[in-house]
């Protein structure tokens, strides 16, 4: 009945599913969620457009994945610019002069530099080894204990000394008094929220929501001729090497009769002892000027069945036995599997655009 069965209606997904139409390719999508958009979807709240699965940025350096996504959205100017709340202190993310400035008093690079230089060279670490190790070596004692260490046990669930060392290189660092968190040229929230693009690619396409893939494909075994899968690639192969580790992230949202809560979109809390990770303040994605205002606590937690999975655990265990599903995977010539959870990896949106666009290339040469 259709070419492709694709499970999953997130970005990448979508994505394939438009592209394949333009194509002349009939798809099919499933999810069994009862919405469209994966973790992008955002739903209106009090005439705010609430990130209902956290705070989604979109950001890349790619020209041609701006110009894709920008097809099917107008884009603000937002620029990402989290704080950090320590106990009483408040320091601007990510880590720049006025972070250190604030920590240590110092005013210009070659103080931070040297303050940095002064603190790293208490622990002699030349090749870290860890998440630990990488902090020091990077941002010295003072930065790690206060700012890191405590978010990074909450997000991840572990201490630092068990998680790799290459977690914590995406965190920029710079000597410049300059709070946009990220590098890349294109940055922007769509106005009106994330749901409306992923609407507008799947436009003419037939969506089941509702949809469990494992009962419905029990019913229809023939339904497509290939099909590409966004869900756990372990869960597909009924974990027969065992389950794969991952993070969720449960929230709590509230409508508040102010106009302005926290003053940010994103303040994260890096105490130990403070039981969520971050606030999101939605209205600020838009620079909303609403009476009410809505935040979402963020609470991360270990995957258990039943739960969302968001973020794979890549630890060298975790990589090894996924290594183990890709291998099956790689057998396939009916699947395709893409995504966060297909390929067991983090993606920020832009590279989900940039892997989907490679795959439906590639099935369509």
């Amino acid at each position: 009945m259709y070419d492709y069965l694709v499970v999953g209606a997130g970005l990448y997904g979508a994505v394939f599913a438009y592209e394949a139409k333009k194509a002349g390719k009939k798809c099919l999508v499933i999810d069994k969620r009862d919405h469209i958009a994966g973790n992008i979807y955002c739903k209106e709240i009090e005439g705010i457009q609430v990130h209902q699965y956290g705070a989604h940025i979109f950001h890349t350096s790619n020209k041609e994945v701006w110009e894709y996504v920008n097809q099917f959205a107008e884009f603000n100017h937002y620029i990402n610019s989290p704080v950090a709340v320590y106990k009483d202190e408040t320091y601007n993310l990510p880590f720049n002069m006025n972070t250190f400035n604030k920590m240590w008093g110092v005013r210009t690079p070659a103080e931070a530099q040297a303050k940095i230089a002064e603190q790293r060279a208490e622990y002699h670490i030349e090749n870290p080894q860890n998440l630990e190790e990488q902090a020091l070596m990077l941002v010295g004692k003072d930065v790690y204990q206060k700012l890191i260490k405590g978010y990074t046990e909450k997000q991840w669930g572990r201490d630092c000394k068990d998680l790799p060392a290459f977690i914590i290189k995406r965190l920029p660092c710079r000597f410049i008094y300059d709070n946009n968190y990220f590098n890349d040229r294109y940055q922007g929230i769509p106005i009106g929220g994330y749901t409306k693009i992923v609407e507008k690619m799947l436009d003419g396409i037939e969506v089941r929501l509702d949809t469990d893939y494992f009962e419905f494909i029990k019913e229809n075994p023939d339904i497509a001729d290939k099909t590409l899968f966004t869900g756990m690639i372990d869960q597909f192969y009924d974990f027969c090497y065992g389950p794969l580790q991952y993070r969720s992230v449960r929230f709590e949202t509230e409508v508040l009769d102010c106009e302005n809560y926290q003053g940010n979109a994103v303040v994260n809390y890096t105490e130990r002892e403070v039981p969520y990770t971050r606030i999101i303040e939605h209205k600020h994605f838009e620079f909303g000027k609403q009476p009410k205002t809505v935040i979402s606590r963020e609470y991360s937690s270990e995957w258990k069945p039943g739960a969302e999975p968001y973020y794979p655990v890549n630890n060298d265990e975790n990589n090894a036995l996924y290594e183990k599903y890709k291998a099956l995977a790689d057998q396939e010539t009916k699947v395709i599997f893409g995504g966060r959870l297909g390929d067991y990896k983090y993606y920020d949106m832009d590279k989900v655009i940039e892997a989907a666009l490679r795959t439906v290339q590639k099935e369509l040469q």
